[in-house]
């Protein structure tokens, strides 16, 4: 058996498009493949702690790491403490840098009726587990360059020497993402490197 932790991004949740549209790809498809897409609140040492948690009982069987957005942060993450692979899709850089707009004000999840209040303490906190990517086989970087949220170009420098696909147009959310599903586990149960 393998699992595959999807890791949606800031806000969003396990309802997530791209996160339901893996999930039940993999059902079909994989069914030997366990997903996982835990509800992650916007306070970074709750979710390091749960991200941890899961990965930790998880192992030693094989674990796939895919990231949206702000998951693609912690993805990389994940993938330098334990060793594994990622698919990173459109993937924040530096979400410290972005986060001050999002001091003491009211948020909401996209997809629930939680909110949150994040303080100036959290950006430490995400500072904290912001590592550059040294295992750069174990990557995969998938960007749109019309992204509105991110800029692609940041990831695109960060992730250099890993394996990328930057495609023209499209946006955050990254359209016709289900187009690299097979690839994205051809990448994971890879054993050349």
């Amino acid at each position: 058996m393998a699992a595959l932790l999807y890791i949606h991004g800031f806000l969003s949740s396990p309802f997530s498009f791209k996160a339901r549209q893996t999930g039940e790809w993999l059902i079909t498809t994989y069914p030997g493949i366990d997903f996982y897409c835990p509800q992650l609140p916007p306070y970074p040492a709750q979710t390091q702690a749960i991200l941890e948690s899961l990965v930790e009982r998880l192992l030693p069987q094989p674990v796939y790491l895919m990231g949206s957005s702000l998951g693609g942060f912690w993805a990389t993450w994940l993938a330098e403490k334990y060793n594994l692979r990622a698919v990173l899709i459109n993937p924040a850089v530096s979400p410290q840098n972005f986060m001050p707009g999002y001091l003491e004000v009211d948020l909401k999840s996209y997809h629930t009726d939680d909110s949150y209040r994040l303080s100036a303490g959290h950006i430490d906190e995400i500072i904290a587990v912001d590592v550059p990517p040294t295992r750069t086989a174990n990557y995969w970087l998938l960007v749109q360059t019309g992204d509105e949220t991110l800029d692609y170009r940041l990831a695109v420098q960060k992730y250099a020497g890993c394996k990328q696909t930057v495609e023209e147009g499209g946006d955050h959310a990254f359209q016709g993402f289900e187009r690299y599903l097979p690839s994205c586990i051809d990448f994971f149960q890879r054993t050349d490197c």
